[in-house]
């Protein structure tokens, strides 16, 4: 990877951006919805976790290991980048361990099982099965809704990603390598990359996600 390659600051969600999703996905208006439910899952897992695509339509859930004292998403090689397993903590925030337990057991009481799909298909006849990488994309940029429609025409899945990564360095409460490790990079120089690009348009950093969920 070249030197001089940079993360463009409108590739990153500000803390702001992420409360204003987070919240409207909340609103108990929409939370009726399992669709609604599934999609902040689908989010936490991009913006908060820092998975990609491919891994959240992979994710199994079994993979989501909770009920630990420190729990954690299990990336097992046959769906991260590289063949490269690796996990992925959920106690570094505990507003996305909440949601995603809530929704690893609405899945479970819906009879779902640890090989089952994390994030499938909720219409009637196709209920359970896996969505492809496009619906998880369109998934994404759907639930961005709220920041306008000029912004979501910015935004990817993997702007979600990228998120992740830099407002766990910009916390100051995660070494380079925890995030390295927590991301799946190949190397410190490419995590280092992402070091001072989320802004602090929203004060202090405090905790990694903390956004009152």
């Amino acid at each position: 990877m070249p030197t001089e390659w940079k993360i463009d600051r409108t590739k990153i969600l500000s803390r702001a951006e992420i409360a204003a999703v987070l919240a409207d996905l909340k609103r108990p208006s929409r939370r009726r919805s399992v669709n609604t439910r599934q999609n902040l899952a689908l989010f936490r897992l991009a913006t908060c976790c820092g998975l990609r695509a491919s891994e959240i339509i992979g994710l199994k859930l079994g993979d989501v290991r909770v009920g630990l004292a420190r729990p954690y998403i299990r990336i097992p090689k046959a769906i991260a980048k590289g063949g490269k397993p690796r996990r992925v903590p959920l106690w570094w925030d505990r507003g996305t361990l909440e949601d995603l337990t809530a929704w690893r057991e609405e899945r479970a009481r819906g009879g779902a099982g640890p090989s089952d799909s994390f994030v499938c298909a909720q219409s009637a006849g196709v209920r359970g099965k896996p969505i492809s990488r496009h619906n998880a994309r369109s998934r994404f940029i759907s639930v961005c809704r709220v920041l306008g429609a000029e912004r979501r025409r910015e935004i990817t899945i993997h702007v979600g990603r990228h998120s992740f990564v830099s407002h766990a360095l910009a916390s100051g409460q995660r070494s380079l390598a925890e995030v390295r490790d927590a991301a799946g990079h190949s190397s410190l120089a490419v995590t280092s990359i992402y070091t001072h690009v989320a802004t602090d348009d929203d004060g202090e950093a405090g905790d990694l996600f903390d956004f009152g969920g």
